[in-house]
Parts: structure tokens; sequence; C-alpha cells
């Protein structure tokens, strides 16, 4: 089977207007404004297969927006190709916009002083959905997504989490093919983050969805997502599982402890405390100097254990020890404009 997504060598390249200092540079601007040409992706390639929930990464500004923006035909590439389900986006986007879904965390799709219930019969209107069957369908996404209790309230009146959970919903509306999710749980609480991550993984589940997702929460990646694409400058610097990058770009491990006395720790190569509270202990376990096997008979040899848990660190950690492997800066934005910027339509 095709892939859902083939993207070979995009580009995009912006022209950002340049203020010159002083009056004259101000006047200048507003008449003939200078210009310098910023590259917000570089060279991308990456396919990616039907039914496949897959995670776009990186930091502010490397590209990522951009890049969904490419393969929904909002935007032009300067160089490059793409095909979405067969089509390519930017001169099949009527058609290709049938059989896609995209959601943008900081922009709705709904109408604001109308409640969902208006917008999801304005949606299923314009994708020509037959009465009984959008019935039928809204039906299913309002239970699945617990709206009974907003769809007759005003957006404006909903929490940001009750507007997240109807716009995700509305994506799934027309049972498209791939969803473009960027930023899908910005802002969110907790319970909220937890309630459309599985919303998302059910419907990839049942109906097979291909799913392309930009986040900054690693929860999010973790939770979703098998593989993801690590974008830095526009450029792709790695793609690859997510256990992948565990076991490729992390040597440490979090050891906790809960023993049946307080003891001290033991003083062991590669072995650092992080917390050291009553009979509970955190150590940071540096893999490549010391075993968990040999760190946890050391304590045995101490006191009895009563609980323990290894875990790995946070993926954002994982993520900048990518970035230090790369030599690029764990912290570095993209060069290009804010992913915000859309030109040349």
């Amino acid at each position: 089977m095709a892939p859902a997504i083939t993207a070979v060598g995009l580009c995009k390249t912006f022209q950002v207007p340049v203020k010159e200092p002083g009056l004259h540079g101000s006047i200048k601007a507003v008449f003939r404004p200078s210009r310098r040409a910023v590259d917000a992706v570089r060279d991308l390639s990456f396919t990616v297969a039907r039914g496949e929930i897959v995670a776009c990464i990186g930091p502010n500004g490397a590209g990522k927006s951009t890049t969904i923006k490419m393969l929904t035909g909002i935007l032009f590439p300067t160089a490059g190709e793409a095909v979405v389900l067969g089509l390519v986006p930017w001169r099949d986007r009527a058609r290709l916009n049938r059989r896609i879904a995209t959601v943008f965390g900081q922009r709705s799709q709904l109408w604001y002083h109308l409640p969902p219930a208006d917008t999801f019969e304005l949606l299923g209107r314009i994708y020509e959905i037959p009465g009984p069957e959008c019935r039928a369908r809204v039906r299913l996404l309002v239970e699945e997504f617990g709206l009974g209790e907003v769809w007759r309230t005003p957006v404006r009146k909903l929490s940001l989490g009750q507007r997240m959970r109807c716009e995700v919903a509305a994506a799934f509306l027309h049972r498209p093919e791939v969803v473009f999710l960027d930023e899908p749980t910005i802002g969110l609480d907790v319970v909220a983050k937890a309630a459309i991550r599985e919303m998302i993984r059910r419907l990839n589940r049942e109906e097979g969805v291909t799913v392309f997702l930009t986040s900054h929460d690693p929860t999010d990646i973790e939770e979703l997502c098998r593989r993801v694409l690590v974008i830095n400058h526009g450029r792709l610097v790695l793609d690859d599982s997510v256990a992948g990058m565990r076991r490729d770009y992390l040597e440490t491990k979090i050891l906790r402890l809960l023993l049946d006395r307080p003891v001290d720790p033991p003083a062991m190569p590669g072995v650092t405390v992080l917390k050291r509270k009553g009979p509970g202990l955190k150590l940071a376990v540096d893999t490549t100097k010391a075993s968990i096997d040999g760190v946890l008979r050391a304590i045995l040899a101490m006191g009895s254990v009563v609980d323990v848990t290894v875990t790995d660190p946070p993926l954002e950690t994982i993520i900048a020890a990518i970035y230090q492997s790369k030599g690029l800066g764990a912290g570095e934005g993209g060069d290009g404009p804010d992913d915000d910027v859309e030109e040349d339509r």
C-alpha cells in the first residue's frame, strides 16, 4: 500500500521585511521595504505509512507548522514535492480537503458565538455528508468525546479544554483518512490532555486514520506515537522510533526506591542522588558506568526494598541529548519566521 504522506526535498523560503534603523528606515519600510530570504523548511524528506501516528517535534520556529501547511495545500513550497493520499496538496487542495482534516491548537474552526451543534451541522453540509449518516456520526462523536453537556452552549462560553474536545471531534466528522494535529493539547490541563489523547488513540485504532502530530508536550509523543521526526532549522535531524530514541540517546535511568528504613545511598560511580527523604530515595544511574542490577544489589545489602521503579527521564531531556549529539543547541529555534506566517498561498 502506498504511504499516506510522502515528502521529497521540501523547501519553503519566505521573504521577510527588514526595517532599517532611524526615521529614514521607517519611511523606506512603508514605501520601499527591504526584504531578506529566510529558509523555514530545507530539503525535508520523509514518508508516513497509512494508519501510523507520527510526531514531528522541534523547537519553536523549526518549521513544523510550515511543513503541515505545505502538506495540506495552504502553502506552496519553494522547491520539492509532496504527495498526500495520492494527491499533490497545493495542486489538488479541493479534492484533498475532503479526505484530510487539520486542527491548529491556536486557531479555531468553531463559530465563536454559536454552539458546537451548529458548527457540526454546517460542516456536515460543507462536506456533503448525507443527513442520516451525518446525524449518526455526530451522535457517535458526541458520545466518544463527551460533548453532551456543552453541545448547545455557545463556544465563547466554553473552557479551553471543552473547546479543544469539540475541535478534535469536528476534525473527525467527515471520516478523514489523514489528520494533521498542530499542538492539539496546548494550554490544556492534565485531565483534558489525557481525554484528547485517548480519543485520538481510539479513532486511530478503530478507523485506521493516519495522524501527523506536532507537540511540545513529551507525554503526547510518548503515549500516542511510536515514531518521531525531529526537525531543527527546517531540516530533518532524526527519524526514529520513540524506543530507538531512548536506546540511542539516553544512557541515564531514574531509580525510585522505598526502603523499610532510611539508609545512606551507596557511593558508586555513575550514581547521583536526586532526592532523599526518610526511607525514600531517587537516584539517577548512568548505565555506562553502573548497572541497575548492581545498584539494587548494593542497596539491598543495606536494607529491605519495599517498592522500586525504574523509569527514563522525560522525552524533552532526550531531545536535548539529540541536539547535543548533532552539535545543535538544545534551546535553538529555527532561523525562519514564526510558524504562523502564511504567505504565497
